[in-house]
């Protein structure tokens, strides 16, 4: 399958285009019932939209990024226009993890991050291991192509593969060894939830790539900005940035006529150029330019501050990105739902919402990562004013 199947009724679509919403089954050939529970979180996710629109661009948008000071920092922005029960997960090492194809996953490295947990499986969107791999998941439409199963491969489920990746591997050179052979299967979470097509970038302390796979197989691409957004392939993005190679951090030069006397009349002109609308193309330079030219303390504090500065460059509020209509009339518009930032080294997950911009903090090593159950932390939602008088 080299699309989500949509299911039609005379006037609506119903359709679940999240950056990770598939279903962990059992080890038979039927999908788990869902509980009365699941049912209530999954019917506020799926979303009751008009027909026209996929056509007037209906493709959620993401942002990704690395960060290094004196430790390394991998976090994304998640953008959608609705929000729904994500949790600050971590996953300790013996809890097991049923997987469609492959070997159930007895034990396996800790992890950290953001997910949607059903029926104890956590659905990862981005998540940080122990031993300090990273990865997330972002919206890939129209290029994700996921297949049947296929003899002599490793046969992975989307949803299945940040907890495969993380599980099994301490460093990128590792995960090289296991996308080589990786099929990702377009197993679906349930008959009414098709999997979200995806890329991912993939991240350690001293290295970063991004994986895809399109109709024309799986594809490992170095990452030499640490960055990722959407649409279109890394492969354009990264030639995409050749258009802007005379943007600068510093005041520009007169190069337009030599020996006239021109000087900058504003702070900040050398960036002229620079896009600064919301599509992933443009969010790409933004943040690329943003990041690689970014410039902090080393301590927690300045690092993380920075980090989600980075983020913040490429973030979407509300009213920004109009969507249409729901079927209430009220405006769907896309947003930023939460920013995620890790330490890779020592497995501190840091977040902010779109309600609350305070930063607030898990640490996996504060659980106990020899456990069988997952721990979960709901968001923060309500914002935090500090008042000083």
């Amino acid at each position: 399958m080299c699309r989500p199947d949509l299911t039609y009724d005379n006037t609506y679509i119903s359709y679940v285009s999240i950056c990770e919403l598939s279903y962990a089954r059992s080890n038979t050939n039927d999908y788990r019932v869902f509980t009365a529970r699941e049912w209530t979180q999954l019917q506020k996710i799926v979303l009751i939209i008009p027909l026209n629109y996929f056509s007037q661009g209906g493709i959620a948008m993401c942002t990704a990024a690395v960060y290094a000071t004196k430790n390394h920092y991998f976090g994304r922005n998640l953008d959608l226009e609705f929000s729904y029960h994500e949790t600050v997960t971590i996953t300790p090492r013996n809890k097991v993890l049923p997987m469609r194809h492959m070997d159930d996953m007895v034990s396996h490295y800790a992890m950290i991050g953001m997910a949607f947990v059903v029926s104890g499986y956590p659905l990862y969107y981005d998540a940080t291991n122990e031993k300090g791999l990273s990865m997330a998941g972002l919206n890939f439409p129209g290029n994700a192509c996921y297949r049947p199963v296929t003899e002599g491969k490793d046969n992975v489920a989307s949803f299945e593969f940040i907890s495969w990746i993380l599980g099994k591997c301490a460093t990128v050179k590792e995960a090289r060894g296991l996308l080589e052979r990786i099929s990702l299967t377009d197993d679906a979470f349930a008959k009414e939830l098709p999997p979200s097509p995806l890329h991912w970038m993939i991240a350690d302390p001293t290295e970063t790539i991004v994986f895809e796979q399109t109709a024309e197989g799986g594809k490992i691409y170095d990452n030499p900005v640490g960055v990722m957004t959407n649409n279109p392939t890394f492969d354009y993005q990264l030639t995409h940035l050749q258009d802007y190679m005379n943007a600068s951090a510093s005041l520009p030069e007169n190069r337009l006529i030599p020996g006239m006397n021109m000087n900058p009349y504003s702070r900040g002109m050398g960036g002229m150029g620079i896009p600064g609308d919301l599509s992933s193309a443009s969010r790409f330079v933004k943040v690329a330019f943003t990041k690689m030219n970014s410039l902090s303390g080393s301590s927690e504090e300045e690092s993380i501050g920075q980090f989600f500065k980075i983020l913040g460059s490429v973030e979407q509020q509300k009213g920004c990105c109009r969507l249409g209509k729901d079927e209430k009339g009220n405006d769907l518009c896309e947003y930023t739902i939460y920013s995620s930032c890790c330490n890779m080294e020592k497995g501190i997950y840091y977040y902010t919402t779109y309600e609350n911009s305070q930063i607030t903090g898990v640490d996996m090593h504060h659980e106990n990562l020899d456990g069988t159950e997952l721990v979960t932390y709901e968001l923060e939602k309500q914002e935090q004013i500090r008042m000083m008088n």
